[in-house]
C-alpha cells in the first residue's frame, strides 16, 4: 500500500506535465498565448512543417538501425545466453477467439470496402474492428501460454486498460497540439451523416483499443520462452530517476519555443518524466529491471507496440485509398518534420515506425502510474512481479 504523498507526488507530476507547456505557450504565443489549433478536437492540419532534411534523415536511421541491430543480434551488445523456461502446453483455440476473428474480418471488409448496405454502420467499423482483433490475440495468447491471457486470467486488468487507454490517448492528443500535428484527421468534417457530437463518441470509443491491443501482444510475445530468453541478461544500466524527471520537465517547457526540432519531445518527455516520478518512489518499472541486465520488459513492450503499430498503419491506409467516399471518420494522416518521406501503403513515413518503441513502454508506465494512484493491479503476465 503507497502513502498520501506518494500518491500525491505522482498526481503532481502529472499536473505538471500537462501546466508546464501551457505556461510555456504564453509566452512563445505572445498574440494568442496558445498553439494554433488548440482544443479543436479531433486535432486537424495546422500548417507546413519544416521539410525533408537529409541530415535529419540519415541521423535518425543510423540511430533506428542500431535499435534493429539489437533486436537482431543482442549477442553483439553484451547479452548473453539464458536457459529458456520450458514450454507450455498448447491450449485449444478458445471461443472468444473465433468470435473475434469473424467481427475483425467483418469490419475490416466493411471499413475497406466502404459500402453501405449496413447503412451508417460503416461510419462506426473502426473500433469494432479492433476489440475483435483484441480479442483475437488474447485467444492466440491463451492457446500458446498454456491457458493464460488477460481476458480469461486477468478480465479486471483487460477491462480497465480500456479505460486507461481512453484518458491515456487523450493525453497524446494533448501534447500534440504543441507539437503543432504530427498527426491529425482530415475525414472528421467529410461525413454529412456524423455531426460532431458523433464524431467525439467515435473517437472516444475508438481510444479504449489502444492499451488492450498493445498489452495483448506482449502477453503474446511473452508466451514464447526462447524469445524472453533472447533479451533476459544483457548490460547492467542504471537510470538516473531524478535528472529524468527534471529533463522530462525541461523538454516539455522547450516544445512550444521549438516545436519542430523537438518533434520526438511529445514521447519521450512524458516517457522518462513519468518513470523517473516512479523509480523515485520505489515502485517497479520496466527500467527496473534493465538495471538489473533484463531487458526483456521493456523490450518485448516496446516491440509490441511497433508490430501493432504495422497493423493500425495498413489498415488506416485501406481505409482511404482510393479517397473516395469518405467512410472512416478516424483516418489519421502525419505530418512529421524532416523525415515525412517513404510512405509504403502507410501514412506513417518509413523511419517514423520507430515512435512505436517508445511509445510501447510510455504507454506501460501510465498503466502503472495508473495503477498506483487509483490502487488497481497492474500485472500483465501470470508470474506478476509488476509485469
Amino acid at each position: 500500500m503507497f502513502s498520501n504523498s506518494t500518491r500525491s507526488a505522482l498526481v503532481m507530476t502529472i499536473l505538471a506535465m500537462v501546466i508546464i507547456p501551457l505556461i510555456s505557450s504564453w509566452f512563445a504565443y505572445p498574440s494568442t498565448h496558445l498553439p494554433p489549433g488548440f482544443g479543436i478536437f479531433p486535432p486537424q492540419f495546422v500548417e507546413d512543417p519544416p521539410g525533408f532534411n537529409l541530415l535529419v534523415f540519415i541521423g535518425v536511421a543510423a540511430l533506428e538501425a542500431v535499435v534493429a541491430l539489437l533486436y537482431i543480434f543482442p549477442q553483439w551488445f553484451g547479452f548473453k545466453p539464458v536457459t529458456p523456461s520450458p514450454r507450455p502446453a498448447l491450449r485449444a483455440l478458445p471461443w472468444w477467439f473465433w468470435a473475434g476473428l469473424v467481427v475483425t474480418l467483418f469490419f475490416w471488409w466493411l471499413m475497406w470496402a466502404r459500402t453501405t448496405p449496413f447503412g451508417d454502420l460503416v461510419y462506426y467499423a473502426f473500433t469494432p474492428m479492433w476489440w475483435g482483433f483484441i480479442f483475437v490475440l488474447d485467444g492466440l495468447a491463451y492457446r500458446y501460454s498454456g491457458g493464460y491471457s488477460l481476458f480469461s486470467s486477468r478480465p479486471k486488468t483487460f477491462l480497465i486498460s480500456a479505460v486507461v487507454s481512453l484518458v491515456g490517448w487523450y493525453f497524446f492528443e494533448y501534447f500534440d497540439y504543441f507539437a503543432l500535428g504530427n498527426w491529425y484527421y482530415p475525414n472528421t468534417d467529410d461525413i454529412p451523416a456524423l455531426n460532431h457530437t458523433k464524431i467525439v463518441w467515435i473517437f472516444l470509443f475508438a481510444y479504449t483499443t489502444v492499451w488492450p491491443a498493445i498489452f495483448e501482444w506482449y502477453t503474446l510475445l511473452n508466451a514464447f520462452p526462447k524469445f524472453v530468453a533472447r533479451y533476459a541478461q544483457g548490460p547492467v544500466l542504471s537510470f538516473p530517476a531524478k535528472p529524468m524527471l527534471f529533463l522530462s520537465f525541461i523538454l516539455l517547457a522547450a516544445v512550444p519555443f521549438w516545436p519542430y526540432p523537438l518533434f520526438w519531445a511529445m514521447w519521450i518527455a512524458p516517457l522518462i518524466g513519468i518513470s523517473g516520478i516512479l523509480m523515485m518512489r520505489g515502485i517497479w518499472t520496466p527500467f527496473t529491471d534493465v538495471a538489473k541486465g533484463n531487458w526483456s520488459p521493456v523490450l518485448l513492450m516496446a516491440l509490441s507496440a511497433i508490430i501493432n503499430g504495422l497493423f493500425w498503419e495498413v489498415w488506416n491506409y485501406g481505409s482511404a485509398h482510393p479517397v473516395l467516399p469518405v467512410t472512416n471518420p478516424n483516418y489519421w494522416v502525419y505530418d512529421i518534420p524532416y523525415v515525412n518521406v517513404i510512405h509504403i501503403y502507410v501514412e506513417m513515413p518509413l523511419l517514423g515506425f520507430a515512435g512505436y518503441l517508445p511509445f510501447g513502454v510510455l504507454a506501460w508506465v501510465i498503466f502503472l502510474w495508473a495503477g498506483k494512484v487509483f490502487g488497481f493491479n497492474t500485472d500483465l503476465l501470470k508470474s506478476g512481479q509488476g509485469h
